[in-house]
């Protein structure tokens, strides 16, 4: 049995997803059962990270889990995992963790990685780049407009399809050899936000523009985020600005298949982004 914590999330499901296409036994801890809407195999289990509480009977019977980065709330799960049958943790991380001066976006995902470390279990360290679902908040301005407003619109990434973030933590997961090792995973082409929204406009086939946005209305607009995470974003932006990003093959290496690309995540997402008929 192996568990999936952050089952609902856009990794944590695809993750579900091909557990299950791997014939596995899985179940998910999740705070709302009734509303998380998995296939019937799935052994739901009522529960959150933040209450240890619920968390025996989550982690009973399984041997290994996929961890979902809930900052400062591992402590009672890895502590409970080492007495049990549990043997095999593939952590949820950032590649936000290998900047040379890492911000407090990445500082939280190095607090989670070595507590991880720390308990005395083998892991796995997931570290992608932004991951190209982050797109789909541009969903309602595009539907209703077509035109996306966003700062540092020349900011270059190399953003990762979800699918392709969990099938490197089900790899992990399922085969031997990836203990202590930590990968960090993009997409096979960089773009900034700009070239992003022709994209989309060529999938969708119809006009979208670009316009840029004053850092200051992001931050208005971001209003409910903690102040220091909108401006660790901002500052990633900024650094990004006619960058040139690592590109890595980790996902080849670990898969054996090449990452997909961001026109075939928008053809997949296509829907999302379309306005009602």
């Amino acid at each position: 049995m192996i568990l999936v914590t952050g089952a609902t999330g856009k990794v944590g499901r695809s993750v579900v997803s091909q557990l299950l296409d791997e014939g596995q036994q899985v179940r998910v801890l999740t705070r709302h059962p009734a509303r998380a809407a998995f296939p019937g195999e799935v052994d739901v289990v009522a529960g959150d990270l933040g209450q240890p509480g619920t968390l025996p009977a989550a982690i009973e019977g399984t041997q290994r889990a996929f961890l979902f980065p809930v900052h400062g709330r591992l402590h009672a799960f890895l502590d409970l995992a080492r007495g049990s049958r549990l043997d095999r943790v593939v952590l949820l991380s950032s590649a936000a963790v290998t900047m040379p001066h890492p911000n407090a976006i990445a500082r939280v995902h190095l607090d989670s990685e070595h507590v991880t470390a720390s308990a005395g279990l083998p892991w796995t360290f997931v570290r992608p780049t932004a991951f190209m679902a982050n797109d789909l908040a541009w969903a309602p301005a595009i539907k209703s407009h077509g035109v996306v407003r966003a700062p540092y619109g020349k900011a270059v990434t190399v953003p990762i399809d979800e699918r392709d973030i969990a099938a490197v933590a089900v790899s992990a997961l399922l085969h031997d050899g990836h203990a202590g090792r930590s990968y960090t995973i993009t997409g096979p082409e960089p773009f900034t936000q700009i070239d992003r929204v022709y994209q989309l406009a060529g999938v969708l086939q119809r006009p979208l523009h670009f316009e840029e946005q004053a850092p200051g209305e992001f931050r208005q607009q971001m209003s409910t985020m903690p102040a220091h995470v909108t401006d660790s974003l901002l500052e990633l932006l900024a650094s990004r600005v006619d960058a040139t990003p690592e590109i890595t093959d980790t996902v080849q290496q670990v898969t054996g298949r090449p990452p997909r690309t961001y026109r075939q995540w928008a053809a997949h997402h296509a829907t999302d982004f379309s306005k009602t008929p």
